[in-house]
């Protein structure tokens, strides 16, 4: 169950950093609003996640799923220059995280 977490937390994690684009600058308020209930989620999931696995596995997973997945909605959802570099960066993210939770 607290990997479950974990992972809700990530892509909790994207959902906050996306409202926080769609906010721009905190000036629009619905996405400002779903901003900090994202995030507040995302911390909540985190926390609970954190019971059962060590600090140092659980956070790095919970950052690179959050850095992976806000790469690729960055691309994909609000045209971010598309780059095979990025990409194979990314997949060393996935990667590293896969292997965080294969050594744990």
């Amino acid at each position: 169950m607290s990997w479950i977490l974990l992972v809700l937390a990530g892509f909790m994690e994207i959902g906050g950093v996306t409202f926080l684009k769609l906010s721009e600058g905190f000036s629009k308020l619905k996405p400002s609003l779903f901003f900090v209930l994202f995030m507040g989620l995302s911390f909540i999931f985190l926390s609970m996640s954190l019971k059962e696995i060590p600090i140092s596995i659980g956070y790095g997973i919970w950052t690179g799923i959050g850095a992976a997945g806000s790469v690729l909605i960055g691309m994909f959802a609000f045209n971010d220059p598309k780059d095979y570099r990025k990409l194979a960066l990314v997949s060393g993210i996935i990667i590293s995280i896969i292997g965080l939770k294969l050594v744990s």
